[in-house]
């Protein structure tokens, strides 16, 4: 392997480290968002039972005779 092959190599291979990197940061990103959100919901679901309230999912209603 001439010093030129070697050095392209090098080279192809520190592009696709770059790319997988920008990929990988994006990824976090992402996922960071998701973390927030869940963490404002977990918030919010403390608040109701420490307050007694039941969680306003939308999916429990209350029967017409109350």
């Amino acid at each position: 392997m001439t010093e030129i092959e070697r050095i392209i190599l090098l080279e192809e291979r520190y592009a696709h480290l770059q790319r997988h990197t920008a990929e990988q940061d994006k990824a976090m990103l992402e996922l960071a968002g998701v973390v927030a959100q869940l963490r404002k919901e977990i918030t919010r679901l403390r608040g109701q039972l420490a307050t007694g309230r039941e969680p306003d999912d939308g999916t429990s209603e209350r029967p017409p005779h109350y």
